[in-house]
């Protein structure tokens, strides 16, 4: 495998953080409780599976990361074509959402776990909050540069409203749309995250709470390290739909 090969490269970059996240800590005598070795996150990876209930609270994360991923982008997707077909609304509503989007999202979450209490809603909502913006701001920033030409034209072929948004709109925006979920992935984790940070009793920020309290670094270190990924699962999983979706585009040469 040539030396210049990008594979080959990030593989070798790998081992080196690997091996000097083995060796260096004991070498500078860092105790363990403040960076843990990879062996011994690998030794605590294995307690946990047998001990903590690892798989169900990988699960939950997992699961709550998606749920939230998929109702956020879809809501932020329809609203935002919605007021893209009516400068009205969009006015009207404009202050609002603003507001909403400058507003930080993780603050929302002793106050959802005030109003439904210590479950899993309070998590799902702060992800569906922090997924629904990013993709809201793409779809309706995509339609309104969309080419008015093409909607005049559609209009001279008497094609209705919903003609216009399906043939014209929708593909126009196609691509806004799939960065803005792509933005979207990596910002569901943190969501899940923060939900059960501050008032989970499942999943991996719950885990990561509960180790820091005991001052278990090795079981913080592998709570994140999961929890990146799932976000790397997902953001792959929409890299490789948004490829088949808009294969019709052209790509760059490097």
């Amino acid at each position: 495998m040539p030396i210049n090969n990008p594979v080959f490269a990030s593989l070798a970059l790998f081992a080196v953080v690997l091996a000097a996240w083995e060796f260096l800590p004991p070498a500078m005598d860092v105790p363990q409780f403040i960076i843990p070795t990879l062996s011994q996150c690998i030794t605590e990876l294995g307690r946990m599976w047998q001990f903590e209930g690892l798989l169900g609270h990988f699960l939950s994360t997992a699961l709550f990361t998606l749920l939230g991923f998929v109702i956020g982008s879809a809501l932020g997707a329809v609203l935002g074509y919605l007021l893209g077909m009516s400068e009205f609304w969009e006015k009207v509503l404009s202050p609002y959402i603003l507001a909403l989007q400058i507003a930080p999202k993780v603050a929302f979450a002793p106050l959802f776990i005030m109003w439904f209490g210590y479950n899993s809603l309070p998590k799902l909502l702060v992800t569906v909050l922090i997924v629904f913006f990013p993709v809201l701001v793409n779809v309706l920033q995509a339609m309104r540069t969309v080419d008015r030409d093409l909607v005049n034209l559609a209009r001279a072929y008497n094609l209705s409203r919903l003609g216009i948004f399906w043939k014209v709109e929708m593909p126009s925006t196609l691509p806004n749309l799939m960065a803005g979920l792509r933005i979207a992935s990596t910002l569901a984790v943190i969501g899940v995250t923060v939900g059960e940070l501050v008032g989970g009793n499942t999943g991996l920020g719950f885990l990561i709470s509960f180790g820091g309290g005991q001052a278990n670094a090795a079981m913080v270190f592998n709570a994140i390290i999961l929890l990146t990924l799932i976000g790397i699962v997902l953001y792959a999983v929409l890299v490789r739909v948004e490829a088949r979706v808009l294969h019709y585009l052209p790509r760059a040469e490097h």
